[in-house]
């Protein structure tokens, strides 16, 4: 781990030129992918993250931006910063949330519900714009995925957990994952760790189905929008959202590489640090915070 931690800090410093200390007065927004780069994979985020995290509320604005429902924003970043850091709804206003690749967006208004904003209430989230698709957009896009995961012969609705489903509607857009929701961490990785078979999928599936953008994500997703309405979307909204320019934003991502789900953003000249897990993020931002 020491070695680890030195070739990681020599290669960002080196490499990337980082300056924590020009950036700190250059950087207002710190973004970040969920699955890989905050936690592992499906998972809550850990205590220690939970707590670095609650310190650059403190500092920066912080917007998660992910594949993933409402709901598990909450259990896997909210609710852990409630009960590991004790975040306030103070601080909750320096969070905000881009939904499902950022074509939804919500933020904590402390005084909602009648609330005197001194305790959290999970009512108190604004849902501020969303993006859904079409039923018949829905359907497009679940035919042409199950259809091309059948073909290749990876639909593997036999491994699924009762009540799970590989695909899911997430309002503005589908997402297709291999062996469900439930499926256990270590089934996850296992299942496509070069992210081979997804590929082979997306490329089938943008054969059936071309006027939509399939884009690879987590350990066994592929995520399914409208064109445009990628991660780059959702950046381009939280700048117009929070009044900000590109060159005020760092952005934490794990899928960079081309037909990722982060590359959107590095392609549109957002800043970007690219980690292997959440060791490499905690690293990043200890270094950030270590100099404020």
């Amino acid at each position: 781990m020491i070695t680890f931690i030195s070739l990681f800090a020599m290669e960002f410093c080196g490499n990337v030129g980082y300056d924590y200390a020009k950036r700190r007065q250059m950087k207002k927004i710190l973004a970040f992918d969920i699955d890989q780069t905050l936690n592992v994979a499906k998972t809550p985020i850990p205590d220690e993250m939970a707590e670095i995290l609650a310190e650059c509320l403190n500092n920066f604005e912080v917007c998660p931006i992910s594949g993933q429902k409402f709901d598990q924003f909450l259990i896997q970043i909210v609710n852990r910063l409630i009960e590991v850091a004790k975040v306030t709804p103070a601080q909750l206003m320096h969070l905000h949330l881009f939904v499902a690749q950022g074509t939804q967006y919500y933020r904590y208004v402390p005084m909602a519900n009648q609330n005197d904003g001194a305790e959290y209430d999970e009512r108190n989230w604004e849902l501020v714009y969303s993006f859904p698709l079409t039923e018949s957009e829905v359907t497009q896009i679940s035919g042409a995925i199950e259809q091309a995961a059948k073909e290749l012969g990876f639909w593997e609705s036999d491994k699924l957990k009762p009540g799970d489903e590989i695909i899911e509607n997430r309002l503005s857009q589908v997402t297709f994952s291999a062996l469900g929701q439930a499926a256990g961490t270590e089934e996850k990785y296992a299942w496509d760790p070069d992210c081979e078979k997804r590929k082979k999928i997306v490329e089938r599936a943008l054969e059936l189905a071309p006027g939509f953008t399939f884009e690879i994500g987590g350990t066994t997703s592929i995520n399914a929008v409208k064109p445009g309405m990628n991660k780059a979307f959702g950046m381009q909204h939280l700048i117009e959202e929070l009044g900000v320019s590109k060159e005020d934003i760092l952005y934490f991502g794990d899928m960079t590489q081309p037909g990722g789900n982060d590359y959107p953003v590095m392609e549109m000249g957002i800043e970007t640090i690219t980690v292997r897990n959440h060791e490499d993020t905690e690293f990043a931002l200890r270094g950030i915070l270590g100099i404020l």
